[in-house]
């Protein structure tokens, strides 16, 4: 479990910008240390959890170290296969939603940290989801990776011009899809796989 965190860290983790962390170090309110010889900030989980408590922040992304993930697509073995993963890879909290307006429901509820969202659903195509998700300044730091088998490659510049941060082609290899989570939520990718 993380001890110390750079202020990026604490940033994603309170979902605010690293401005606002340091501005909040730097005038007190969130406490911590300076990195000696050198102008880094750093900041004890004690003091962050602390920060989180005092004003308001929901603290499970803190407590669970876990990052959170919101699966959108209505097909259910596909969804099981790709939760089954992630709950066996231990870094993950997923929830799963089978349609867009369930999506959105949640995602202002859950506020992950990333969507894998499936292009055609049966409600709304994807490149909607992205924009709305775009659109609310709440959800910046969300990052989104569409997935599709039935995509064109102007189809795909459109999705990414509307939101998305990545594309994956189905059918893809399980493991790609979780390295490709792992390089939008910046994370290292599993020693195990």
């Amino acid at each position: 479990m993380k001890t110390v965190f750079t202020t990026g860290e604490a940033a994603k983790i309170c979902k605010v910008s690293q401005q606002t962390i340091i501005r909040c170090f730097d005038n007190g309110q969130l406490k911590g240390f300076r990195v000696p010889g050198s102008r880094f900030r750093r900041i004890p989980r004690e003091a962050l959890y602390k920060f989180m408590k005092d004003n308001g922040i929901p603290t499970d992304a803190l407590e669970s170290g876990k990052r959170k993930v919101l699966l959108v697509d209505d097909d259910a073995e596909l969804v099981e296969v790709i939760l089954a993963v992630l709950n066996e890879d231990g870094r993950f909290e997923v929830r799963v939603a089978a349609n867009g307006f369930d999506a959105g429901m949640m995602v202002k509820e859950y506020r992950p940290d990333l969507i894998v969202l499936d292009v055609m659903l049966p409600d709304i195509n994807g490149r909607e989801v992205c924009h709305r998700v775009r659109a609310d300044n709440t959800l910046e730091d969300v990052r989104i990776i569409c997935m599709s088998g039935m995509v064109e490659e102007d189809k795909i510049q459109e999705l990414k011009l509307s939101g998305a941060d990545d594309f994956i082609r189905k059918p893809f290899d399980i493991d790609e899809l979780i390295e490709r989570m792992c390089v939008q939520l910046e994370i290292e990718p599993s020693t195990a796989a």
